[in-house]
């Protein structure tokens, strides 16, 4: 004989299972997040003590009169480190345990923050907060839609991922022949492509949640989640930087 609680027993499991997945996701999306604003403050700590350090700052700066001029050899080494880094991420990442990934993303951070202490250098300080502010509201803003929205970003990825590209061979190229014109078509590009990867990496790592939900590789996620929402950001920010600093 059927049992003629079977159906609504399905639509509670249903609707338990739901709830359940809401819940982790609103919690992996705050480890995310946690995750990311501790970064930012790391590499903030980094920038303003190196700033701050006449002797700190020598070890990767050459300086002249309290600017920088050039970089040491340890410099360049902790310019281009994150990359380095991020490439071996990318390539080793389902091996990585999450104690490695967790090593990699608070070097990256804290890396990124020497990178971050020439803006101290170039632009002043109330300008540097100023920019940082704005850059914080509109990711809030951008991170919110593309949290909310049900329109499929996925598209927009290729085309943005495209532009990244595109962006880092107009900057060397830009380095090579140095032009105002191209720096302004490059920072206003630049603002637009990662003001458009906010939304869609945020997008993003709630369709990864909804893969590794249930699994030991949720923790995981969302370091590398919040690895892509601070690149996101601290672009964003530098080429906003360009826009609304004033300099020294």
């Amino acid at each position: 004989m059927a049992n003629p609680n079977f159906g609504s027993f399905n639509r509670a499991g249903t609707i338990t299972d739901q709830a359940a997945f809401d819940v982790g996701l609103r919690a992996h999306m705050m480890r995310v997040y946690n995750y990311m604003a501790s970064g930012l403050a790391l590499s903030g700590i980094v920038a303003y003590g190196l700033f701050a350090s006449a002797e700190l700052a020598s070890l990767f700066f050459k300086l002249e009169g309290g600017s920088v001029v050039g970089l040491n050899t340890l410099g360049w080494v902790a310019i281009f480190a994150p990359l380095g880094l991020l490439l071996l991420v990318s390539f080793r990442a389902q091996s990585m345990s999450v104690g490695a990934v967790q090593a990699v993303y608070w070097a990256v951070t804290a890396l990124m923050g020497v990178s971050l202490s020439l803006l101290l250098f170039r632009y002043t300080g109330a300008s540097v907060a100023r920019t940082f502010f704005v850059t914080a509201a509109a990711f809030g803003a951008l991170s919110l839609y593309g949290y909310t929205t049900k329109r499929d970003l996925s598209a927009f990825g290729k085309f943005l991922f495209m532009g990244v590209i595109g962006l880092i061979l107009a900057s060397l190229v830009n380095m090579i022949w140095p032009s105002g014109t191209m720096s302004f078509i490059i920072s206003a590009a630049g603002v637009l492509i990662f003001s458009g990867l906010i939304a869609y990496d945020t997008q993003k790592i709630k369709g990864q949640y909804a893969e590794a939900w249930g699994t030991d590789t949720a923790e995981k996620v969302a370091i590398f989640g919040a690895l892509s929402l601070y690149l996101d950001f601290v672009n964003l920010f530098q080429f906003l930087m360009m826009f609304l600093g004033q300099r020294r």
